[in-house]
């Protein structure tokens, strides 16, 4: 709570939606053997996939906004469960390329419904998924995660000021 504010502030109401909504979906695509990274991991692959890229993981973590060795982890264990591919790219020797596998595409057009239908009745309180009020709260997150994050340097003890 912020000193001003008798309630919580927006970053911990974010914290908490974000937390809420994570383990949502992960009970929901648990049935078809996915965590909520794996499924934004396979789900951002079938969207770009549909737009004819078949992007690195580089791409995919910026994509994302996860770290880029978190992206390699679960990729790893996304190819051990035969649902993407990882190849070398031969233009660039140190980027990995990745694909969905036919399974892959299957579970991930799975769990696409899935999730879906769980953000249709988490959205529910703002109208649903195609509600005006939904629209707005998209374009006001889109908003705050357009802002590039300025690194903090912590204040340095010694300095008086």
């Amino acid at each position: 709570m912020s000193k001003g504010s008798p309630g919580p502030t927006p970053g911990f109401l974010v914290w908490r939606l974000a937390n809420k909504w994570r383990v949502a979906v992960d009970r929901a695509v648990a049935p078809l053997g996915l965590t909520h990274a794996q499924y934004s991991l396979v789900a951002s692959l079938h969207g770009m996939r549909r737009t004819g890229e078949r992007p690195s993981q580089r791409q995919l973590a910026d994509h994302t906004g996860m770290e880029a060795l978190y992206v390699s982890k679960l990729a790893r264990s996304l190819e051990a469960a035969g649902l993407i591919e990882r190849a070398r790219d031969p233009r660039d020797p140190r980027a990995v390329r990745l694909a969905l596998t036919e399974e892959g595409l299957a579970v991930t057009r799975r769990a696409v419904d899935v999730v879906q239908d769980l953000l249709q009745q988490l959205l529910e309180p703002l109208g649903g998924l195609d509600a005006a009020r939904t629209r707005a709260f998209t374009e006001e997150l889109t908003t705050l995660l357009d802002v590039p994050l300025v690194p903090s340097h912590p204040s340095d003890p010694s300095d008086p000021s």
